[in-house]
């Protein structure tokens, strides 16, 4: 049962991208009735504590060769200071086979220079932060035709977004997911853009 979706940790992980999305899948308080909350599991290279961007220290739950692809919902690539290094080459190894299966993979802001040095954006529509800075980071990316000047991008099981968009980027991910309702996922994006009251009441009658 495709049941964990595995958020991949490392130093200088930037937090706040993936901070809408980790609460939405792991609290469960706008599912659809019935379901059950996904796992959201931390995967590091291994189990050494990681040190994110906002300084907050990390333990692993687990190490990259203990992940089920059996058992994945989505891989979720956060953003950091160290895409260009090749210690990140297992985990995109790993994004390559979840996107050959079906599986959702998230990349936000430096993942997807991760992903771009990979090839794995050459023909898929997809974003960044940059396009020029993408293609100047990148000397192979051949992928400039299917770039979107978008926040957030949905190419079958793949999500691409800017670092400047965490909202958008959860959006995508949860609807692509299918775990929450589109009503209640519309009016949960338009509280947290809007900062409109009007949408809380809304959103909290949705779940009734």
């Amino acid at each position: 049962m495709r049941n964990t979706v595995y958020l991949y940790v490392f130093d200088t992980m930037a937090d706040w991208e993936i901070g809408y999305l980790s609460t939405e899948i792991n609290s469960g308080r706008y599912y659809k009735k019935g379901l059950t909350p996904l796992r959201v599991i931390t995967v590091g290279i291994d189990k050494t504590p990681i040190t994110t961007m906002g300084g907050l220290k990390i333990l692993p739950e687990i190490e990259l060769k203990e992940c089920s692809i059996e058992e994945a919902a989505a891989l979720i690539l956060p953003g950091g200071n160290t895409w260009t290094e090749s210690i990140h080459s297992p985990i995109i190894r790993m994004a390559e086979e979840c996107l050959e299966k079906g599986i959702v993979v998230g990349a936000i802001c430096g993942a997807t220079i991760g992903l771009a040095m990979a090839g794995l954006l050459d023909q898929r529509d997809h974003t960044s932060n940059d396009l020029g800075y993408l293609k100047m980071v990148c000397p192979s990316y051949v992928g400039e035709k299917y770039y979107k000047q978008e926040y957030a991008v949905t190419d079958g099981s793949l999500i691409t977004a800017s670092g400047i968009a965490p909202l958008e980027f959860t959006l995508h991910i949860l609807k692509i997911l299918d775990i929450i309702s589109p009503q209640t996922l519309d009016l949960w994006y338009n509280l947290y853009k809007t900062h409109e009251a009007k949408y809380f009441f809304e959103l909290m009658n949705s779940i009734q």
